[in-house]
């Protein structure tokens, strides 16, 4: 895909709200300021206190969209991610951002 404005998938929302990017591979072409505002809309209206972001499927995440996960915790919400790969983990691991993101497996 090479739509450099691909939005977030909402899987379900409200006070537990998913979101995700319908099995794309990687996440190169996701707007991260895009993705920002349409997250704040959500939360605020939906008054979401857990952000989950499903991860299945993606291989790649760039550094500019883990700092996003991050700085949601900014806004009050629990932020987990479900199903990285095993690429998407390490990353998590070595920034040590799995210390402050709650990682989960789930059947799909």
């Amino acid at each position: 895909m090479t739509d450099a404005n691909l939005t977030l998938q909402v899987y379900e929302a409200g006070p537990l709200t998913v979101v995700g990017f319908g099995g794309l591979k990687i996440l190169d072409q996701v707007n991260v300021a895009h993705c920002r505002e349409e997250l704040t809309s959500l939360i605020k209206e939906h008054d979401c206190k857990t952000l989950a972001f499903d991860l299945t499927g993606v291989r790649l995440v760039p550094s500019g969209f883990l700092g996003l996960m991050a700085s949601m915790r900014d806004l009050g919400v629990e932020v987990q991610i479900y199903n990285p790969s095993a690429d998407v983990r390490e990353v998590l691991e070595i920034t040590h951002l799995d210390a402050v993101i709650s990682i989960h497996e789930v059947d799909t």
